[in-house]
């Protein structure tokens, strides 16, 4: 069944709860919207799993609609908040990439303190789940948001920028992304890596 729904909200996941083999890589999208990245990487990479973490109920019936259209057995699909998942509910060492893709930008100064890259719980649980080598991967069309991340990475000793070539991998295009690139904006995208302790 595409559609995810935690065994218990309160405590940290095994990874057999979440995909029943744990030794298969799992990457995971925040904010996956209608499931456009999602189910194309599910569907170029047979061999990997993939989670998808969406709040709005919507959104999450959308995604795993189109998850069971294709058949896809390694992509499901969570209704929560993506904060929460990456602080405390996700297994750790268990993520082997953790994409955040045109996120809510937040763009009110007093609200700056609600962008994912700049809250502590987020960072510190993104070092707990990701495995060593790990990599997180952000796209986003605001430059304050682009900015807030690369300086709260710089701070950072754990994690380290990596370059980000054009045409380096697959990475498909999402439904936001495609929305922006439309209106003209610049996508702005960044790739760290979780160091080896």
């Amino acid at each position: 069944m595409s559609l995810f729904i935690p065994p218990h909200y309160f405590r940290e996941l095994q990874p057999a709860e979440i995909f029943p083999d744990a030794t298969r890589l799992l990457e995971v999208e925040l904010g996956c919207g209608d499931g456009t990245f999602l189910v194309g990487m599910a569907a170029e990479h047979p061999d990997r799993d993939y989670l998808g973490v969406e709040r709005m109920l919507g959104r999450v019936s959308k995604t795993s609609r189109k998850i069971d259209r294709k058949g896809l057995t390694n992509a499901k699909v969570m209704r929560l908040e993506s904060g929460y998942t990456v602080g405390w509910l996700l297994p750790a060492a268990s993520v082997t990439r953790l994409h955040l893709l045109c996120p809510d930008p937040w763009p009110k100064k007093k609200h700056a303190a609600r962008r994912l890259v700049n809250q502590d719980e987020f960072l510190n649980g993104l070092a707990r789940v990701l495995q060593p080598g790990g990599e997180f991967l952000l796209k986003t069309d605001d430059r304050v948001y682009y900015e807030d991340a690369l300086a709260s990475f710089a701070a950072r000793p754990d994690f380290a920028l990596l370059e980000w070539p054009e045409d380096a991998f697959f990475y498909p295009v999402t439904d936001f992304e495609s929305h922006w690139l439309e209106s003209g904006r610049t996508i702005h995208r960044a790739r760290w890596q979780l160091k080896a302790a």
